[in-house]
């Protein structure tokens, strides 16, 4: 089961990767929700220890397909 991991970041509030769907959904702080498709697990690992998880993420980010959850 995929878990949620709470981020120390100013723009990302917390991530959930599902590595055998290799889906990340991403909880952004001003509480938009977005599930981003095909992402390969380094990806998520790379997100994970970036020093700055909000830059890091706007630099890869449209790589991927997504759709916006409620």
């Amino acid at each position: 089961m995929a878990q949620r991991v709470a981020l120390d970041s100013s723009a990302i509030e917390a991530v959930t990767y599902d590595g055998r769907n290799r889906t990340l959904d991403v909880e952004f702080r001003e509480g938009n929700r977005y599930r981003y498709m095909h992402v390969p697990e380094f990806v998520y690992q790379a997100l994970l220890s970036a020093e700055s998880a909000g830059v890091f993420w706007n630099s890869v980010k449209d790589r991927f397909d997504y759709v916006q959850l409620d």
